[in-house]
């Protein structure tokens, strides 16, 4: 496995570990609806979030700029198709996880609401 899907993989684990720290049931990790995949489908309270996770080994580009425009529309499209499917009413949340560093040092940064779906 290549250096950058290891950092992944470890900074996916790391907001797994965070978002149960935080009250968050996780419905799914890596969920493929459509051709979108979601890191993280979780729940907290009266809400469904749908988690992007950006993991990044030094902080010289700002991992949020990875979740540009093209992914957040696929990434509320996934989430449409997900919310239909639900017999709970909940409210839509998109977050974002910034992770810098690697194991020995990090700093994880959660951003709730980071954008919402446009109509």
């Amino acid at each position: 496995m290549s250096a950058h899907n290891e950092l992944g993989e470890w900074g996916e684990k790391v907001a797994r570990d965070y978002l149960l720290t935080q009250g968050y049931a996780i419905d799914g990790v890596n969920i493929r609806i459509g051709r979108v995949e979601v890191d993280f489908i979780a729940r907290k309270d009266n809400r469904i979030c749908f988690v992007e996770v950006k993991t990044r080994s030094t902080d010289y580009v700002d991992p949020c700029d990875a979740v540009d425009s093209r992914k957040r529309a696929r990434m509320i499209q996934a989430a449409d198709m997900y919310m239909r499917a639900l017999t709970e009413p909940l409210e839509p949340q998109f977050d974002i996880i910034l992770i810098v560093g690697n194991p020995d040092g990090y700093k994880l940064e959660h951003i709730p609401d980071a954008f919402y779906p446009t109509v």
